[in-house]
Formats: C-alpha cells, sequence, structure tokens
C-alpha cells in the first residue's frame, strides 16, 4: 500500500504545471562533480533540453545528503552506497538510481616515503603507511572518499597516529593541496586528482584494486517531508542523467584527455 500511495503522489506531482520557484532545481553533490567540471560539462545540455535551472552545492557526501534530509535542496548526488540506501530507507528520499562510477587511488610525494609505489592491494598500501610512520591527510569531512578512508582503517584495523594523521576537514582540492604541501599520502577520487595533478605534483601510488570502485548514485527528495521541494524538476534532472543521452555526455567528459567517469545507468 505505501509503495501505492508513493508512486500515485509521485504521477500527480509530475503532472502538475511548472510554478516560479519550479523552474530551478537544487542540486547537493560531491566536491569530485564540481572540481573536475563534470557538471560545467553536463548541466547546460540539462537546461537547454528542459527549461530548468540547476543550483549547484558542492560539498562532501554527507553534508550533501544532510542538505537534502533537512529539503535545502531537491535531489543530491553522492557516491556513499551505505549512506544513501540509509538516506532512503529513512524515507528522506525516493528513486535513488545509479548515474556512473570512477575509483579510488592513494596518491603521495613522488619521494614515496612508505615504498607502496605499484601496489594494488590498498589493505597492504595502508598497513605499510602505518609502519613506516609516514604522512597521511584525511579529508575528515564524512564525504564518500572520507567514508571509505575509515572504512579501510577500520578493516586492517590500524591508523596511522600522532601527528602522521591529519584530519583536515577539507574538500577534496583542498586536501591534495595540503598533501602535497606536507609530502603526505592522500585517498582521492580519480576525477579530481587529474584536476589538481599539474598543481601538486603528486603521484599515484595505488590504483586497480576492486575495493576502490566508486559508484554515485542520485536521489530525489522525498516531496510528502518536504512541501516545498521542486519533485517535478528533480525527477527531470534524474530521468535525463540516466536516459541515453545524459549517458553519453558522461561518457564523452574528458579532462587532460581522459575519461573519468564511466555510465552506470542500467548497468
Amino acid at each position: 500500500m505505501r509503495v501505492r500511495i508513493a508512486a500515485l503522489l509521485s504521477a500527480l506531482l509530475l503532472a502538475a504545471p511548472l510554478t516560479m520557484a519550479q523552474q530551478v532545481v537544487r542540486l547537493s553533490t560531491t566536491t569530485s562533480t564540481e572540481n573536475s567540471g563534470l557538471l560545467k560539462f553536463l548541466l547546460p545540455a540539462f537546461e537547454q533540453k528542459s527549461g530548468l535551472k540547476v543550483q549547484v552545492i558542492s560539498v562532501g557526501t554527507g553534508k550533501a545528503l544532510e542538505l537534502a534530509k533537512n529539503g535545502d535542496v531537491d535531489v543530491t548526488l553522492v557516491h556513499a552506497r551505505p549512506s544513501e540506501d540509509k538516506f532512503v530507507a529513512e524515507g528522506h528520499g525516493f528513486n535513488r538510481r545509479d548515474v556512473m562510477y570512477n575509483d579510488f587511488i592513494l596518491v603521495g610525494p613522488t619521494s614515496d616515503p612508505a615504498g607502496i609505489k605499484g601496489m594494488r592491494d590498498v589493505h597492504a598500501a595502508l598497513r605499510k603507511i602505518v609502519s613506516s610512520g609516514a604522512r597521511f591527510i584525511s579529508r575528515g569531512d564524512n564525504s564518500g572518499t572520507d567514508q571509505m578512508e575509515k572504512a579501510y582503517w577500520k578493516e586492517i584495523g590500524a591508523r596511522p597516529t600522532g601527528s602522521a594523521y591529519v584530519s583536515a576537514g577539507l574538500g577534496m582540492g583542498e586536501v591534495l593541496t595540503m598533501a602535497a604541501e606536507l609530502q603526505a599520502y592522500t585517498l582521492t577520487d580519480r576525477a579530481t586528482y587529474v584536476a589538481y595533478r599539474a598543481k601538486t605534483g603528486l603521484a599515484i601510488n595505488v590504483e586497480g584494486d576492486r575495493k576502490m570502485f566508486n559508484p554515485y548514485g542520485i536521489i530525489a527528495v522525498n516531496p510528502a517531508r518536504h512541501k516545498d521541494a521542486n519533485y517535478k524538476g528533480a525527477m527531470q534532472l534524474i530521468e535525463w542523467m540516466t536516459s541515453e543521452a545524459g549517458q553519453q555526455r558522461i561518457a564523452e567528459f574528458r579532462l587532460d584527455g581522459q575519461q573519468l567517469f564511466f555510465p552506470a545507468a542500467g548497468r
């Protein structure tokens, strides 16, 4: 019964004409989609097709979901599947869909003080960072990257201590800059790393582990919880992002000639 009511509500909202406020779609999303330039590449095509304007708030995944939970946005695009599933299960969002994926990588100074260059096992590499006493910079902001990093430390049962571990509470681009300044390691999504590679000089040390897979999902805010949510606009964005046109646009995005995000709708 609850599913039928939700479906009926969705159909009624999508059939209603747009008000002035509903000509704007508020999107909370991760810093990786903004810092990489992906949204600047994607959204103009959607806006031209739909006649809507997308307002982007770029923060860590934890904050992006919190904004959605509070009704401060209409839709959220994030990359922390357990948190996304919890958000939907608690009734804060509808219609979560896979959008795309990329991967996490461990990067650090070219001097590689922990000797992890070329390793593929992220757990083994992190153990070497701990045992070597090398410095590690953490996002420390409950972002999707931060949540993944914390999961790795929990899985290996260890973590750098004292001054060797810096919890920055900053976005990915700022953390990469800090890692370069302090000659430290950090975990990053590949897209943001490529966007900042030239200015930081950091090297990729570990990549290719299946545990470093990084999927992204898009979720509409539940209009039953927030009557001012632009559910119709949110669903238009979701439908476009997961459509053949939207997925092709994601695949076409390049930075320094490299594809950084891979379509995942319907996988």
